[in-house]
């Protein structure tokens, strides 16, 4: 699980999202308002919505015009899964592996303590061998 969270709140940009994206080469955000989490982005999202790979050599400033077309609030997913800092490795890997995301916020009460990735669980198994 990482514990020292990068997230974004809801009145932040998709572009400032993009930047926090390449900045600390993370695929997944969490939107949080105080502590609680209200949302989950990921750059698959920003990629949903972002026609700027065929454009060409203009590509940052499309970018850039699209992401102002959309608010956080419309992109990142809102019905999100967490599970608690006490579910076992197996029991968060078994869900991941059964679902069509690949990140899960650990919240234990209203509060958004960590993130777990697939990329998490290969690096504890790779860990272990």
């Amino acid at each position: 699980m990482t514990r020292e969270l990068v997230t974004l709140s809801p009145v932040d940009d998709l572009v400032t999202a993009e930047e926090l994206f390449k900045k600390h080469r993370i695929r997944h955000i969490p939107v949080v308002q105080g502590k609680e989490i209200l949302g989950m982005l990921s750059y698959t999202d920003l990629l949903r919505i972002s026609f700027a790979d065929a454009i060409g050599s203009e590509e940052e400033q499309v970018e850039t015009i699209v992401y102002n077309m959309f608010s956080i609030e419309q992109v990142m997913a809102k019905n999100i899964i967490s599970v608690p800092s006490t579910a076992s490795i197996r029991e968060v890997a078994a869900f991941l592996a059964t679902q069509e995301f690949h990140a899960l916020p650990v919240v234990d009460g209203e509060e958004l303590v960590g993130i777990v990735t697939t990329t998490d669980l290969i690096n504890y198994l790779v860990e272990q061998y």
